[in-house]
């Protein structure tokens, strides 16, 4: 049984922890919150809860909430901590995992330097064996990838041209923006494209994202360059062999991002939560070696599936197709085409 600690229990971090619940070699040692507030109430119903430093465990107690100990205790007690703290405070937590001698994996908001290896599962799972430090990319980057490898391994890929539609930020953030603007980045590539480069084998890879007010969704438009000539028919064929691809339809009512996460909801998953990347079928054009389509990526919990499997690698479990293969089966992740 696999020993794991949560560190940070926001949008990834709680998704993370229920995932890991579900998992029949691994299980939930502690979460570590900084704050006594409505989410450590929660989760103190359900998980062991650790503080970051002694000074805090005196407001947890006030606030009502008996927290176990430290985040240096829990540490000490797993064989593997998923860090989900904000954006660069990974890098600091890694002395400390190296300190008492624990794997640590890191989510996509850090630098690659903080870990390894990159971690994808459909891409990078045997790269990340036994790894001691490991970085699942960010939302967007696990998007891409998902849907680009299934026909990188069929056709090969020349080069990667991607547009991406961003949320302003998650729906439980209101200190974020913009509200009325829409706000592109300023450089070529975007960080995404770099990014992609560190589980995907491709050199000629080009993003651009631009920041739109909406909390729900990302969308992506992808064209490829691929060696061989593809077909729309074989497109959709590579794509099928991959349950965290998912292929919805106009026709279906499924029209935008709105339905989507509706169609999630109704998926009856808790929050709401979309694992799958969708795939508009009327968006993909294929002429030749050209291959265009348009997905939708749930920022919230894409990356959640990833981190499951980057647990059994970084533990040097050795079969991919039998990691993921579980995790699909305890998150709900199946063959769906709406």
């Amino acid at each position: 049984m696999i020993k794991v600690g949560i560190n940070g229990f926001g949008t990834i971090g709680r998704r993370v922890a229920d995932a890991v619940r579900l998992q029949k070699d691994m299980t939930v040692i502690g979460i570590v919150k900084t704050k006594p507030d409505y989410i450590a109430k929660q989760a103190s119903g359900s998980f062991n809860v650790f503080v970051n430093n002694n000074e805090n465990l005196k407001n947890f107690e006030n606030s009502g909430i008996v927290a176990k100990g430290t985040m240096e205790e829990l540490i000490q007690s797993v064989d593997v901590m998923v860090d989900c703290t904000p954006e660069g405070m990974g890098e600091k937590n890694r002395e400390l995992y190296k300190k008492y001698k624990v794997k640590g994996i890191f989510q996509g908001g850090e630098e690659p330097t903080v870990a390894e290896q990159s971690f994808n599962a459909y891409s990078s799972y045997d790269k990340c064996k036994g790894k001691d430090f490991l970085r699942v990319v960010s939302c967007n980057t696990t998007g891409l990838a998902r849907t680009i490898y299934p026909l990188m391994n069929s056709f090969g890929i020349k080069s990667i041209d991607a547009t991406l539609i961003r949320r302003a930020t998650d729906p439980n953030d209101s200190k974020k923006g913009p509200i009325n603007a829409i706000e592109p980045s300023l450089k070529f590539p975007s960080h995404h494209g770099p990014d992609l480069k560190t589980v995907l084998d491709c050199t000629d890879i080009s993003t651009v994202a631009i920041k739109v007010p909406t909390t729900l969704m990302h969308v992506h438009s992808v064209h490829l360059t691929t060696n061989n000539d593809a077909t729309m028919e074989k497109i959709l064929e590579e794509w099928s062999k991959f349950n965290r691809v998912m292929l919805v339809s106009g026709k279906s009512g499924i029209s935008s991002t709105s339905q989507v996460m509706d169609l999630a909801r109704e998926f009856g998953r808790k929050r709401g939560d979309l694992f799958e990347i969708a795939v508009w079928k009327e968006s993909v054009f294929s002429s030749g070696n050209s291959i265009r389509y348009i997905q939708a990526v749930h920022q919230e919990s894409d990356v959640v599936p990833e981190n499951i499997d980057a647990i059994r690698s970084i533990m040097g479990y050795p079969d991919r197709e039998k990691s993921i293969s579980e995790t699909d089966n305890t998150m709900g992740i199946f063959k769906r085409e709406l």
